[in-house]
């Protein structure tokens, strides 16, 4: 028995670790160079698909004429991008802390994106779901026409009389546009206010800032075009007719606490702060689209919680528009059943980009169940063409937000712990999937 207790001993020491043998974490940094790289050779065979990037200058690519009549290296990048996949698989989990598991993740499923990108840039052909997997990280649910019938029904008993829904709901909705010269008034109101309320919640870098600019032909409403060092251009599209609850919505999305502060505290936090270097670059179709969506979308209920927004609108914004506040409340109503058919549009567009729908017959769908007049159905279906399944980073997107914050703060929490988890999910490494246990299924 000592014998054997004695082997036991022996083997126990020639088993355990030397001092300063320990298994080191693994280095990310280089596997996340590498990532940036990748994603910036891509991009450079596709305008458009880096959205924002504020790293190091002499990494931008720049092909000649030449190069690029070469033809696109889809084998070699292919190559690069497994060979950072399979870095990060073997880089280790368990010897990584929370936070660095939560970059770990990102950046798997950041360059799982990057290859989809090139796959698609070689001709491989997905269908709509497979694409938002690969791409975003989450899949939409298919919703039924009866579930949007039920809200349509609604719609006809707020909104009476002959003629067809989408005729009366056309004619609602002319006595709340904003006059094209009180625009820039009527948004300057709606972003100093959407800023205000943000800054009071969130510490920003000091230098923040923004330029809105009023464009038209885009397939967008508005964009925000990040350019590093916390400054924002925010463009507005005047194509179509703006209504009076636009302003606070574009103002939240586009800027406060939208896209400008998203940005602007990856770069301060992360970038910076951490010297993460996968935060200088922003791929639009990836899983850092669905969050930075779903966050610009949802942050407008923590801004103006409960009656605030209509109450701010019909104080402030009506009046600067010279439009009559006495309707603002049988608007609010339309607008908050018109969001309900949020999900139309995805059907909508799934089933015209797996070519399971004609053009005219997705025409007829967004009017029938989405409530679009032509001319912004017309604007949807040009947006599909050139985004693809981009379509659900808005409404999944804001789904998937709202649903982590309320479930890790508590639904009936204080708004201040909701601002709480919200900030933080600004400022972490995060994933669709991994804000919700059905995110990535």
């Amino acid at each position: 028995m000592r014998v054997t207790l004695f082997f036991l001993c022996i083997l126990a020491l020639l088993l355990a670790p030397m001092p300063g043998a320990e298994a080191a974490a693994p280095d990310l940094g280089g596997l996340a160079e590498s990532y940036v790289k990748l994603a910036l050779e891509v991009g450079a065979y596709a305008p458009g698909y880096i959205d924002a990037y504020y790293g190091p200058k002499e990494w931008v690519v720049v092909h000649n004429d030449s190069a690029l009549r070469r033809g696109f290296p889809a084998a070699e990048l292919r190559k690069r991008a497994l060979a950072i996949l399979n870095g990060l698989d073997g880089a280790g989990r368990g010897r990584l802390s929370e936070l660095e598991e939560l970059r770990l993740d990102f950046l798997r499923r950041q360059t799982i994106a990057v290859k989809a990108e090139i796959d698609i840039l070689s001709g491989r052909k997905f269908t709509f779901d497979q694409e938002s997997r690969l791409f975003y990280d989450a899949v939409a649910p298919p919703r039924a026409r009866e579930e949007f019938a039920k809200t349509i029904a609604k719609l006809e008993t707020e909104l009476p009389g002959p003629g067809s829904l989408q005729k009366r709901l056309a004619d609602f909705k002319k006595g709340f546009v904003i006059p094209a010269d009180r625009l820039p008034t009527v948004f300057a109101a709606a972003l100093a206010e959407c800023r205000r309320r943000t800054l009071a919640r969130i510490a920003l870098p000091k230098n923040e800032d923004f330029r809105a600019e009023y464009v038209k032909d885009k397939p967008w409403g508005a964009y925000n075009w990040y350019k590093g060092g916390a400054f924002s251009l925010i463009e507005v599209n005047t194509d179509l007719p703006m209504h009076i609850d636009a302003p606070l919505r574009l103002s939240s999305h586009e800027g406060y606490p939208g896209h400008h502060v998203f940005n602007s505290l990856l770069e301060e936090k992360l970038a910076g702060g951490m010297g993460w270097i996968e935060f200088t670059i922003y791929p639009l179709f990836s899983p850092q689209s669905l969050i930075a969506e779903g966050t610009a979308n949802f942050g407008i209920e923590l801004l103006f919680p409960g009656d605030e927004r209509l109450e701010f609108e019909k104080k402030v914004l009506y009046p600067l528009a010279g439009l009559d506040p006495a309707g603002a409340d049988k608007y609010d109503r339309v607008r908050k059943l018109l969001f309900e058919l949020r999900y139309a549009e995805n059907e909508a567009a799934r089933a015209f980009l797996d070519r399971k729908m004609s053009r005219d017959d997705a025409l007829r769908w967004l009017e029938r169940y989405a409530l679009e007049p032509p001319e912004r159905a017309e604007k949807s279906i040009a947006f599909w063409k050139q985004y693809r399944s981009y379509v659900i980073n808005y409404n999944l997107g804001e789904d998937l937000v709202r649903a982590y914050v309320e479930r890790t703060a508590g639904k009936d929490a204080p708004l201040e712990r909701k601002w709480r988890v919200f900030c933080e999910l600004l400022t972490t490494p995060r994933t669709p999937s991994g804000l919700s246990e059905l995110g990535g299924r």
